[in-house]
């Protein structure tokens, strides 16, 4: 929406929220969403990159592991896993709500927009690192695109404390990637997030208590352009001054030292894009052998107390969820009062424990029975009900019988 209040007519209407129920589960591979959502303060992946190793574990026990940027983004470093795909969120909202579906690929064409700075060193060091990805991994770049005027983007919290901001004249940005359409794949986007000057000391020195300002933001931007687009977006925020780059930032919590490292903060998006699955949309080619729809996802995991369209469309899709209640943040939702499926819901203390119910999920057994105690299976007659005090999940055993894990029968 502009911001005379008219709607752009490349916008498709409705699409996030169209749902589409998966018919069949396919479950000839094991693949796994992961989700850490921008802006909520996550205690693990609310900063830069530091759910990192928590992609890696999970991805040892599954053939695919599907992630967003902000999971894996440190900066100018990005250690998805190998097996990992790197997808814009909203896009997976598509995929979990069954409106699209993921084609990996071989490499995309990655198209760079870059604010026009008012530091001439930092359009410098952005042409730079985006041709340090060209001779080190081979990144395929059309162009590079300055913006000028800049893009205007606005950090904001909102009330409930979580990142989110505004962004100005993005209709000028539209208008460039209308003009070269047919060059690019993928689009990376490098611009100025502006915050109060103080916000970077604040920031460094919060020991991890402040919300990460900059996230909020950069997602609004990504799921606009990559909804209205059907491309893989990223963005990456550049530094305001010359006088915020010398700045001493000492030694800071190791979750947000890859920005304390970092210049460009580009690297991440550049490598994360390379690779980013093609955003497939048609009905007919959803089904194609090679492309994944929501039918292929095993199961999601996210942050307990998270709840946004993918935790819902998996609640509908029969999808089961993994809670990670060691992964704080700031929303509260009590996941146990949505209306699961007997089993569909396992709450876990840590990823250690989710790790441990993906690979029993993968190998077809009962979370439940590699725990003690196990309690009697349920006998009925009917007619009567013998064991009415008993659990009707498997095995007979609501969650593992420890406080630490909870499965919603």
């Amino acid at each position: 929406t502009f911001d005379d209040g008219t709607v752009d007519s490349r916008v498709h209407r409705n699409s996030l929220l169209e749902f589409r129920p998966r018919k069949v589960e396919n479950t000839e591979t094991f693949n796994a969403v992961l989700l850490v959502p921008t802006g909520i303060g996550a205690e693990i992946g609310g900063h830069a990159g530091d759910a990192t190793p928590v992609a890696q574990l999970l991805a040892s026990v599954c053939d695919l592991l599907i992630t967003h940027p902000n999971v894996v983004n440190a900066s100018d470093i990005n250690e998805i896993p190998g097996n990992g795909l790197y997808v814009e969120g909203s896009v997976i909202c598509r995929l979990m709500m069954g409106t699209a579906g993921l084609q990996p690929v071989r490499s995309n064409r990655v198209l760079v927009l870059m604010n026009s700075h008012t530091d001439p060193l930092f359009n410098t060091l952005t042409i730079n690192s985006v041709n340090a990805a060209r001779a080190s991994y081979g990144l395929m770049c059309p162009r590079i695109i300055e913006l000028d005027p800049p893009l205007v983007m606005i950090s904001e919290y909102t009330p409930s404390s979580r990142a989110a901001g505004r962004v100005e004249d993005l209709g000028r940005v539209l208008e460039l990637l209308d003009t070269h359409r047919g060059e690019y794949d993928a689009v990376a986007i490098s611009s100025v997030i502006t915050v109060p000057t103080n916000f970077h000391g604040d920031y460094f020195n919060s020991e991890g208590s402040m919300v990460n300002p900059w996230g909020g933001v950069e997602s609004m931007l990504t799921h606009t352009i990559s909804s209205i687009y059907d491309v893989p977006s990223a963005h990456s925020p550049m530094l305001e001054s010359q006088e915020v780059l010398d700045a001493d930032t000492g030694i800071v919590d190791p979750r947000m030292a890859a920005e304390a490292v970092s210049t460009t903060f580009l690297q991440s998006i550049l490598k994360g894009l390379q690779k980013s699955p093609r955003i497939i949309t048609d009905q007919d080619a959803l089904h194609h052998p090679g492309v994944l729809n929501s039918s292929h996802v095993s199961c999601l995991v996210i942050p307990d107390g998270c709840l946004g369209l993918p935790t819902l469309a998996a609640l509908e899709q029969g999808i089961p969820v993994i809670a990670v209640r060691e992964n704080r943040n700031l929303m509260r939702n009590d996941l146990t009062q949505l209306p699961w499926r007997p089993g569909q819901l396992h709450v876990v203390e840590n990823y250690w424990e989710a790790v441990g119910i993906m690979a029993a999920m993968k190998a077809g057994i009962a979370p439940n029975s590699v725990r003690r105690p196990i309690k009697l299976v349920p006998v009925e007659k009917s007619g009567s009900k013998l064991a009415a005090d008993l659990s009707s999940s498997t095995n007979g055993v609501s969650g593992l019988g420890i406080a630490s894990h909870q499965t919603r029968t």
